[in-house]
Formats: C-alpha cells, structure tokens, sequence
C-alpha cells in the first residue's frame, strides 16, 4: 500500500516537474503577447487621433464628438483582444490544451465581422443624423415645423432600423428570420406604394390614357 501511494506522489511529482517549464514558457509567450497588444492598441488611437476624425466629423455636426472617441476606442480595443488570442494559441499548444485552440480559432476568424459591424452600425448612426437633418431642413421652409419634427424622427428611425438589421446580419445573429423580415418589409412598401400610386394617380392615369387614344385616332 504504501509502495502504491509513494509511486503516485513520484508520477505527481514528476509531471509537474515535467510540465512547469512549459508553463512557464507559455506564461512569457502570453506577456509578451499583452504588450505587444497594449502597445498596438495605444498606437492605433494615437494615429487615429492624430487624424483628427473626430473632429472632423463633428464639423459635419451629424455625430457627436464622443460617440467617435468611442467608436476609436471599440476598435483599438478589438483589435488588442485580437493580438491577445494570437498570443494565447501557442501559450495553450505549449500547455498541451490544443483542444481550447479550436475554439479560440473560431473566435479570431469571428472579430473581423465584429468590427465590420461597429463600423456599419457607425455610418448608420451618420445617415440617420443626415437623413433626419435633411427631412427636417427641407419642410420647416413649409412653416410646419410639428410635421417637419415627425418626418425627421420617422426617418432616422427607418434608417437605425435598417441598420441593426444589417448589423446582425453581419454578425450572423438570424440571418434566415432577418432575410424574411428584410422581405417582408420591402414586399409591404412595395404593395403599400403601389396601392398608392394606384388609388391616388387613377385619375391622371385615365386622363393620359385618354389623350394617348385621342392622338391615335
């Protein structure tokens, strides 16, 4: 029995001793890796910064100047957690874990489509400030400025709408019920526009209709 118990401890022993200078290394691989990531991350909003974008696209007065700093930051902090996972494969093929790496390959093929759908989401955040700014422009010359301010939010948020959708899309999050919502909703302006046209304009329609067989006789 105890024969039994002490080669337990000495295989215990020994594993460990075995595995601890690839923890270790695993361990400097990991480090170096978070570094480099913070060094990438200060680089990359430093640069941007530098750009000026923000306040650039403040002057166009359709975002906010922090909602750009934000949007600066989501990436650079994206892009960081990307070089951390590209450090943490060979920490855990090192551990002897190849298993985890399967996943964490899955999640780094995954974060360009995160990104693409930040900055996606971003310019719809734009184009509904803009859609919302010329709607509301374009009808308080009428002096209606109740209508004006229900024709802008009515516009900004079809726009946002639109947007998420496409967002999730991206992200893969329901692409099939997104797809036949996306359908549905043009299949109903299209019928709602064509009712319209059809009731409203039946009148100039029979009209013309008319003059076009008065010119043929």
């Amino acid at each position: 029995m105890i024969d039994i118990i002490n080669r337990v401890i000495n295989n215990f022993i020994k594993k460990i001793a075995d595995f601890t200078p690839d923890f270790f290394a695993g361990i400097v691989i990991l480090l170096f890796g978070i570094i480099v990531a913070n060094i990438v991350k200060k680089i990359v909003v430093t640069l941007l910064v530098f750009l000026k974008i923000d306040s650039l696209l403040q002057r166009t007065k359709l975002v906010a100047k922090n909602h750009v700093r934000t949007l600066i930051e989501a990436i650079a902090e994206i892009l960081k957690w990307a070089i951390i996972i590209v450090f943490l494969i060979p920490t855990l093929e090192v551990w002897g874990l190849s298993k985890a790496t399967i996943v964490l390959n899955q999640l780094l093929w995954y974060i360009p489509n995160v990104i693409i759908a930040i900055v996606i989401g971003f310019v719809g955040l734009i184009l509904a400030n803009l859609g919302s700014n010329i709607v509301l422009q374009s009808i308080k010359t009428g002096n209606n400025l109740k209508l004006a301010n229900t024709l802008a939010v009515a516009t900004r948020s079809i726009i946002v709408f639109f947007t998420v959708l496409v967002v999730l899309n991206q992200l893969g999050v329901a692409q099939d019920l997104i797809r036949i919502l996306f359908t549905g909703i043009v299949a109903m302006l299209t019928i709602a526009g064509g009712l319209a046209f059809g009731l409203g304009g039946k009148e100039i329609a029979k009209q013309l209709l008319e003059d076009l067989k008065k010119k043929i006789s």
